[in-house]
């Protein structure tokens, strides 16, 4: 389904006036700071965050999985909700997609059809951690560093077929996330395993356009328990180095053992040009992929603290980031987590694009603690959600996205058209 942009505008018009003495006020209170209200703004418009192709279906746990009904059951439904989410939002204009769950049987008219929605494909991404139907040799015991070298060649041809899929696409990046490890003591020799990884990886990395980068993901356990073979940001960094400069490490929130510095692990990566990605979630005990901002919002502020910082910086060597959602939904509507996800995402950027560089270094430097807290907290308790709304307002988005959802009854129009039993793929 597509929304009538005239039923935005009318939902958009009841709450104009409200809009405007919020946004009328913030611009006098951020004026007397000397922030730049309008740079912000536009910075906020260009701002995109890529949807994954399996984040728009009811996720679940290995206990249960609760449907809500509407469900995009194959790769056009994804796009199409995808673009309700930018739609919306304005700041859903890319989709990430996950092969072989979302394979494109007709290149051009996905193409078309994305285009249609305003949506750009971000990074495709591989799967190599579960067996497909009819797979020759099983990744039970690793894929791409496993002791087979058929195996391992099997990983191999399946990453460069999915790198030919994006290629047809449009897309410029291919994200690898191994499952590859072991649960118990002594399964797995550890530095083996490290070397046939970066093997796997660097025919990989030579299958790759020339214009393409690659993005290695890293997770300290799940679904092996003992150990990963890409652990943390340390052995994807040093793959990344191993590999070529198109290659760089991503973060993933919820990819970190509790109490990780990750705004440490930004500034560092970013330091050496060497940050490629960003997966957004929130978490409670490890990869629970929570709505973005949930749990944790001040900490997601202190990270794009220093994401702004690395790319505000004139001497910087890093490339702009590319950002995705990454999350999982068995609770909620999948459209609304996300939008809510994209609202704390721009949260925390404009309110670390509202954090004085200037002020924070001198206390820096100067040694006082309690003044660079009161720096980073006074722009974190601001409510710039007015600018937010601002930004959709310019770009014709909603004022109020999950309202607007709502009261258009989406939710309801897509289960009246997919059906109640409708179940994505890839979950």
């Amino acid at each position: 389904m597509r929304i009538d942009q005239q039923k935005i505008k009318a939902l958009n018009d009841q709450a104009l006036s409200d809009h405007r003495e919020s946004l009328d006020h913030l611009t006098k209170v951020l004026g007397r700071r000397g922030v730049d209200v309008n740079g912000i703004i536009e910075k906020l418009k260009g701002f995109q965050v890529a949807v994954p192709s399996w984040a728009l279906g009811t996720g679940g746990t290995r206990f249960g999985r609760f449907s809500g009904g509407g469900e995009p059951g194959t790769l056009e439904d994804k796009i199409a909700d995808v673009g309700l989410l930018h739609h919306l939002s304005q700041s859903a204009g890319a989709i990430s997609l996950h092969i072989p769950w979302d394979i494109p049987q007709d290149i051009d008219a996905v193409k078309q059809l994305a285009a249609s929605h305003g949506l750009a494909f971000d990074a495709v991404n591989s799967n190599t951690f579960q067996d497909q139907a009819g797979q020759e040799l099983s990744y039970k015991f690793g894929s791409l560093c496993h002791v087979d070298k058929a195996v391992r060649q099997q990983a191999i041809d399946h990453n460069l077929e999915v790198i030919k899929y994006g290629d047809a696409l449009g897309s410029k990046s291919l994200t690898v996330w191994l499952a590859d490890g072991s649960s118990f003591p002594g399964q797995l020799n550890f530095k083996k395993a490290f070397q046939r990884t970066l093997e796997s990886l660097q025919e990989i990395y030579a299958g790759m356009p020339s214009d393409w980068k690659m993005f290695v993901e890293y997770k300290p356990y799940e679904p092996n328990f003992y150990s990963t073979v890409i652990q943390d940001w340390g052995s994807s960094h040093m793959l990344a180095d191993k590999l070529g400069d198109r290659a760089y490490s991503l973060v993933d929130l919820g990819h970190h053992l509790p109490n990780t510095n990750i705004e440490q692990i930004v500034a560092t990566l970013m330091m050496v040009g060497k940050l490629g990605g960003f997966h957004f979630n929130d978490s409670k005990y490890g990869d629970d992929d929570l709505t973005v901002g949930a749990l944790k919002p001040y900490q997601l502020f202190l990270i794009f603290n220093e994401l702004v910082d690395g790319m505000e910086d004139p001497t910087s060597k890093n490339p702009y980031p590319a950002w995705m959602i990454d999350a999982s939904h068995n609770l909620k509507d999948p459209l609304e987590d996300l939008l809510q996800s994209l609202e704390a995402i721009n949260l925390a950027y404009a309110q670390a694009m509202l954090v004085d560089r200037a002020a924070l270094e001198e206390a820096r430097e100067n040694n006082d603690p309690s003044l660079a807290q009161e720096i980073l907290q006074n722009a974190y308790r601001t409510d710039v959600r007015p600018l937010l709304a601002e930004a959709r307002l310019q770009a014709d988005g909603a004022l109020d996205p999950i309202g607007a959802y709502r009261r258009l009854n989406i939710r309801r129009e897509l289960i009246a058209q997919r059906g109640v039993k409708t179940l994505s793929t890839g979950l």
